[in-house]
């Protein structure tokens, strides 16, 4: 006899479900193949399961599409960072701003390279120390730098930053129903055992094939071993 295995995606796990509450629902009150017991629990568990699944799916689309948007502002952000201390280390090699106020943005004075922007932590942190850097020179008297001046660094700088804490959010949304459906995967597991053993005791005392054909009728998974001989209408013959 092949072996049951159960469902390892969400739409078999429904398909299984509502095979067996189909099946049992066309046998009318004459007789029953399954408890009543665990029918309602399983009519129960597809409420609530189809209810979250749709949560999840719908959070994982907010996800991705907040996602396009906030990979947008993180380019210009930090695009407007890359130009302004571009900008700002032209104005040193040109004598208007002296090297040493490099140190209030925590550059190294010797170097005219532009620091590392690859990650969101370094964007985060460079924009900071542009920003508040920026704003202490010009506060005791220096030149502000132009194209980009730095209020249009900040904005782009804030907003990624509020982009930034709503994706942590809609990522925050997107695990938490992820773990949810675990949770209602491994009960759905568990009324589906439940089912099949049921629709397995009432068959039990068929003849192999027949049994086979009625179980998988009220949607039970069964699989062959590797070399296993098929059964059919011949192997109920003897």
């Amino acid at each position: 006899m092949p072996y049951r295995r159960l469902p390892n995606t969400d739409q078999a796990r429904l398909r299984a479900l509502r095979t067996a509450i189909t099946m049992e629902e066309r046998q009318g009150y004459s007789r029953h193949i399954i408890s009543f017991k665990t029918v309602l629990e399983a009519k129960n568990y597809l409420t609530v399961f189809e209810q979250h699944q749709r949560m999840y799916l719908q959070s994982l689309e907010n996800q991705v599409k907040a996602n396009k948007h906030y990979q947008q502002m993180i380019y210009k952000v930090r695009m407007y960072i890359s130009h302004f201390l571009q900008v700002f280390n032209m104005s040193v090699i040109r004598g208007e701003i002296k090297k040493e106020h490099k140190r209030l943005y925590h550059l190294d004075v010797d170097s005219n390279t532009v620091p590392d922007l690859s990650t969101e932590q370094a964007v985060l942190e460079w924009g900071k120390n542009v920003i508040e850097g920026e704003e202490e020179r010009v506060r005791n008297g220096g030149m502000p730098i132009y194209n980009p001046t730095i209020a249009k660094v900040k904005v782009h700088y804030d907003v990624f930053r509020e982009y930034k804490s709503t994706q942590k959010i809609y990522q925050q949304t997107t695990n938490r129903n992820w773990e949810e459906m675990v949770i209602l995967r491994k009960q759905g597991d568990e009324i589906i055992v439940q089912l099949w053993n049921e629709i397995e005791e009432h068959f039990r005392e068929l003849a192999p094939y027949e049994r086979l054909v009625r179980c998988k009728e009220y949607g039970v998974i069964y699989y062959y071993r590797k070399g296993e001989k098929l059964l059919t209408p011949q192997s109920d013959r003897g």
